[in-house]
């Protein structure tokens, strides 16, 4: 019942435009193939390019498919493509960073040297190079943007890890005689994963930008699995007489980053401690003051 209501508190702490962008995200990215009212690869050339209807709450697009549930179908795939990326970027940058930090010396400049020659790639041109060498396709895609990502997770965990190595609990374990897996596994491990799990969340906004980006240019996931890039680079040659096709899939874009980026931003701005106000600083001195006037009476 505690952390229920401890999500609770959180949640409420969060811009509520942010929430329901992020829930809608991702109620359609899980039960999108599920409730969508009609197949979204379905064609139909009598209907196509029709705008929206009882039928076709949104529309249909130049093949004459229902636009609403290729949008919904869409999200679950850039869902299940942006966890994946992040998933695997994330195993192998936090593997690399509570390595470099646990172990120090030549082992962390050996890592970090590797980390250092990943951040100054650019991850676009990372995922081309790598798509351009195993081909296109969807786990093509999957594992250059992975490649891509990873380095920025390091750097974040070497950081964390390096700050719970120097606390004074682990100074204690190591004096009591606990093994280094036991520090590594049961303290340094848990301790640097609920940090960067912060930031991924503003990752998963440019992570889909990137999804979306290698689809549209054909490198990513392929026609007629439905995706927001492919629907969009789909739709150009109907932009002025049908920007409907290009808008809509624009606009579930736009939103879903601009969730993820503010989630993102507005947790990491609740991690930083926030300056005392005058009010709540006489308040906590008085407190002070009363416990040390009841420790020299007890005395």
């Amino acid at each position: 019942m505690r952390p229920l209501v401890s999500l609770v508190t959180w949640l409420k702490g969060l811009p509520r435009i942010t929430v329901v962008t992020v829930s809608l995200f991702l109620f359609f990215g899980i039960f999108g193939p599920w409730i969508a009212p009609m197949d979204p690869s379905a064609q139909d050339l009598s209907l196509m390019g029709q705008g929206p209807s009882a039928t076709h709450w949104l529309g249909t697009d130049h093949l004459g498919r229902d636009t609403l549930s290729r949008l919904m179908v869409a999200a679950n795939t850039s869902l299940t493509s942006v966890g994946m990326v992040l998933a695997i970027a994330m195993t192998i940058g936090i593997t690399m960073g509570t390595i470099a930090g646990y172990c120090r010396g030549w082992v962390e400049d050996l890592l970090m040297r590797l980390v250092d020659v990943g951040l100054s790639i650019p991850s676009l041109i990372i995922s081309l190079a790598v798509i351009g060498i195993v081909g296109p396709g969807y786990w093509s895609m999957v594992f250059a943007l992975a490649l891509a990502w990873w380095p920025m997770s390091a750097r974040i965990s070497r950081a964390v890890a390096v700050s719970i190595m120097n606390k004074p609990h682990i100074e204690a374990l190591r004096v009591l005689g606990a093994s280094p897996l036991r520090i590594y596994f049961n303290h340094l491990l848990p301790g640097t994963i609920g940090s960067v799990m912060v930031y991924a969340t503003a990752d998963a906004g440019m992570a889909a930008i990137a999804v979306a980006t290698l689809s549209f240019l054909g490198l990513g996931i392929q026609p007629p699995t439905p995706e927001w890039g492919q629907m969009l680079v789909d739709a150009l040659p109907y932009l002025e007489s049908d920007p409907r096709q290009v808008i809509l899939p624009g606009l579930a874009l736009t939103a879903a980053v601009i969730g993820f980026n503010t989630l993102g931003e507005t947790i990491a701005l609740n991690r930083v401690p926030k300056r005392l106000s005058r009010r709540q600083l006489l308040t906590r001195r008085m407190e002070v003051a009363g416990w040390h006037k009841e420790t020299s009476d007890a005395a």
